[in-house]
């Protein structure tokens, strides 16, 4: 007999109340903020909350709130469609596709065994390693989402499953939990380090420009150098502390990695042509910059090399259900935290802010932008949207408060990638590295939240002393 599927009826309870009061609440909304922008935000909370409570896995839920978006009339169709081609989104989806292409050729856990081999003495060394790939290539690769999804992705969950971990058996807490969650860590820090490493920071230097600051590349780099170093150096272990693998030290590793590589045997065709493909991709990535080709059209471009070679098949490609649930719910956060800013409720929120700060201390002033611009991350479901719409205003009110100029601009700019430490939709790579399976939700929101109080300490504290200590205030 046929059953219907389950479905958590009480996960939709808190959320329903949350959205009809704030939606009952609509004639008694601030001044300022349009109706379409105060029934978009009670549509977009009821939609975090039931992410949380969980009715159904958070692709149904999203499917639910782009219904009730275009029914209630909020945001009309053809403009709600319009998240569903997003770049940035696609790039995380193509990103789940080379991925499967470095399981099925066998290539990733080749590189895995490598890994393992050069680095496998402790779980907390491979870490360090990987993330030192990543800040490698940040300076010449303006994604973080390819770096991140595209280029180290496929290699730690190659290296996991090598030691066993897979959350589809329940061993995600083995290895694979951690080094997921390092490498998220590893790209947001990296990402701030360099005005080259994410797309949102050139956006940021624009910004910036217009409001007076003139910031350089080295600028942002030497700014950045010392709470990056202390934060790529302390994260890690932090997260090894309060998220500890079960596996931690590996003193056979060495040995096992190599009887395992002789157990492959010499690389393959499949392996080879992976690879090719894979170097020329990121090649596109890193130098896409200067040719004018988009991270995501790289993506795609390496698919579809993946395709005519034969390295994939297109029923690969169906059943990769990561990168299509991922693509779904993503695709409707965006939009939904977009319209916010376009109907009218962010820009009302950087107004408030900014009146409630005046005649404050400036430094107190920074302070609270700064933990403004972080805390609000949790409305946005990307970087570069969130940039986009408030810190020019912020830095516009940090200004006007006497903030020197290049010490606002800079620590704004450093935050805009930053306040990634909260929520699994918050940037690019976090589809991507939560949608993997290894982190679940509370723990993910849960060591976020302790670690954004972290880079709050050291980006605002060690930070403000070092830029004083160079000369850039």
């Amino acid at each position: 007999m046929k059953r219907l599927e389950f479905v958590n009826y009480r996960g939709f309870v808190l959320p329903l109340i949350v959205g009809l009061i704030l939606w009952g609440l609509t004639s008694f909304r601030p001044a300022g903020i349009p109706v379409a922008g105060w029934h978009m935000l009670a549509l977009f909370v009821a939609t975090i909350i039931a992410c949380i409570t969980r009715p159904l896995p958070i692709g149904g839920v999203s499917i639910i709130a782009f219904a009730l978006t275009v029914l209630t009339n909020t945001v009309p169709m053809d403009k709600a469609i319009l998240g569903f081609g997003n770049a940035a989104i696609w790039m995380i989806a193509m990103a789940f596709f080379i991925a499967r292409g470095f399981i099925k050729t066998g290539l990733g856990r080749r590189i895995a065994l490598n890994f393992v081999k050069a680095f496998g003495h402790k779980t907390l060394g491979l870490a360090y390693a990987l993330i030192g790939v990543d800040l490698i290539l940040a300076p010449a690769t303006p994604s973080n989402t390819a770096r991140a999804g595209g280029v180290l992705y496929p290699i730690i969950k190659s290296l996991s499953q090598s030691f066993g971990s897979d959350p589809k058996d329940g061993t995600a807490s083995k290895i694979g939990s951690f080094l997921i969650f390092a490498e998220y860590h590893g790209d947001m820090i990296t990402a701030a380090m360099f005005m080259t490493a994410m797309a949102g920071n050139p956006l940021a230097q624009t910004l910036a420009k217009s409001n007076g600051v003139t910031i350089s590349w080295m600028d942002w780099f030497l700014g950045a150098l010392f709470p990056g170093l202390v934060s790529l150096i302390v994260v890690p272990w932090l997260i090894y502390k309060l998220y500890p693998p079960e596996i931690k030290a590996t003193p056979n590793a060495k040995a096992w990695a190599k009887d395992q590589l002789a157990q492959m045997g010499p690389i393959s065709l499949p392996e080879k042509i992976m690879a090719v493909i894979f170097v020329c991709a990121l090649i596109l990535w890193i130098t896409g910059s200067f040719l004018g080709i988009d991270a995501t059209l790289a993506a795609f471009l390496a698919l579809a090399l993946l395709l005519i070679t034969g390295v994939l098949s297109w029923q690969d490609v169906l059943a990769e259900s990561g990168a299509w649930n991922t693509l779904t719910w993503f695709s409707v956060l965006v939009m939904m935290a977009g319209s916010l800013s376009s109907l009218g409720f962010i820009p009302w929120l950087s107004k408030v802010i900014g009146n409630s700060l005046s005649g404050l201390n400036w430094f107190l002033a920074l302070v609270l932008l700064i933990g403004a611009l972080f805390y609000s991350h949790y409305l946005f479901a990307s970087s570069t949207a969130h940039i986009t719409a408030m810190y020019g205003a912020f830095l516009a009110v940090a200004l006007s408060l006497k903030v020197p100029p290049m010490l606002a601009a800079l620590l704004l700019a450093y935050f805009g990638n930053l306040m990634s430490s909260t929520t699994h939709y918050a940037s690019g790579p976090a589809p991507v590295l939560f949608g993997s399976g290894y982190v679940p939700q509370n723990k993910w929101w849960s060591l976020n939240f302790i670690l954004g109080i972290f880079y709050l300490v050291v980006w605002i504290g060690l930070g403000s002393v070092w830029l004083k200590i160079i000369g850039m205030w």
